[in-house]
């Protein structure tokens, strides 16, 4: 099929993109004591320079005593990282690209297999790692109003770095995710509660705060999964109807893009409701905002195996441009392939398939 839909330019309030290809967040864990250092920036500027039309960065921790489980995990707060976030940017502008940072809390985590603890005990909504087992602090609502405070300071720093947009995490488990799911929140104040939209509120208010922090202007995106690290098979929302009542609130506090997360995007969300539209697509169609799709784009397995051992080989991309063509989501977030290979959006775009490479954990081990 033709690729002339994934390289048509795409523009949204100040955020103007080449490309409708996104580096997806993806944890690499090379930034001694939280600072990025010259090795990271290269490692993004090789991406601006094959192409991508947007760069997310991996996770980046906002300033909370226990908001990280690893040490190696960049911070974005404190006078080195942020010296060393701006030399990132500097170094994707230059190399002709866009960039985010994608802002991080953690939650309730295991430790580290390093053995490295942060200052503090790790904290959620219930102090739960697992449905069933307490291992952190429940958060007070101080301790939400500061997380939420944090957030905002980091936000405001990425857009004075000249950062061209950002991204909030609120999937896979961790924090935002956490009060979202009902295994994890079992909150009885306005932060908990049986219904989603309760669960909801820390996220809602964190939106709000970012917003006021960056203006109308500057793009909002925000992560989700329906799926957790806990637990693949769980869904915060089984119906179109609870998805609904979900985002839009999120939407109205001022989320741009939504960025949904699946482990494999050509999975239709909803099996009953006789459509093939994946995540990305439902969304778009309830809440009319601009999505971003991801899972196992171009390989043949998906990421979470990738990260436990298993390889993968490159996939053909019919079935993303079919779905693209027919305007089910407005942008593709691209991972494991860019680990891999920096040029990877250049050799699609030229049809050079038989130069593309496949995954295997070792990737992981250095900064390409």
């Amino acid at each position: 099929m033709s690729t002339h839909a994934l390289f048509a330019p795409f523009a949204l309030k100040s955020l103007h993109l080449k490309n409708r290809i996104v580096m997806a967040p993806m944890t690499r864990s090379f930034s001694p004591n939280g600072v990025p250092g010259t090795d990271v920036a290269a490692y993004y500027r090789r991406r601006a320079e094959g192409q991508v039309g947007l760069i997310l960065s991996e996770g980046t921790v906002v300033e909370r005593p226990a908001s990280s489980n690893d040490p190696n995990i960049p911070h974005f707060y404190g006078e080195q990282a942020l010296a060393g976030w701006q030399h990132v940017i500097n170094e994707v502008h230059a190399g002709g690209g866009k960039m985010g940072p994608q802002l991080w809390h953690m939650g309730v985590m295991s430790e580290h297999r390093s053995g490295w603890k942060p200052s503090e005990n790790f904290e959620g909504p219930s102090g739960l790692l697992k449905p069933g087992e307490a291992t952190g602090k429940t958060m007070t609502e101080n301790d939400i109003a500061d997380t939420i405070a944090a957030f905002g300071r980091a936000a405001a720093d990425a857009q004075r770095l000249g950062f061209d947009c950002l991204e909030l995490h609120g999937a896979h488990g961790y924090l935002i995710d956490q009060f979202f799911w009902a295994g994890l929140n079992q909150r009885t104040d306005a932060y908990g509660g049986d219904a989603l939209a309760g669960r909801s509120r820390i996220a809602v208010e964190l939106v709000q705060e970012v917003r006021r922090q960056v203006g109308e202007d500057f793009v909002i995106s925000l992560r989700l999964s329906q799926w957790k690290q806990q637990d693949y098979e769980v869904k915060l929302a089984h119906t179109p109807q609870e998805m609904e009542a979900w985002l839009q609130p999120l939407a109205e506090a001022g989320v741009d893009i939504f960025h949904c997360s699946q482990r494999r995007f050509w999975e239709p969300e909803f099996e009953n409701e006789g459509s093939d539209l994946n995540f990305a697509g439902w969304v778009k169609k309830l809440t009319g905002k601009t999505t971003i799709t991801v899972g196992s784009v171009g390989l043949s397995g998906e990421f979470l195996a990738g990260f436990a051992g298993e390889a993968s080989e490159p996939r053909a991309l019919d079935e993303l441009l079919r779905r693209l063509d027919r305007n089910e989501f407005d942008l593709v977030a691209v991972g494991r392939q860019l680990i891999v290979d920096p040029n990877w959006v250049e050799k699609i775009q030229q049809g050079r398939s038989e130069e593309l490479k496949g995954y295997s954990r070792e990737a992981l081990r250095t900064l390409v």
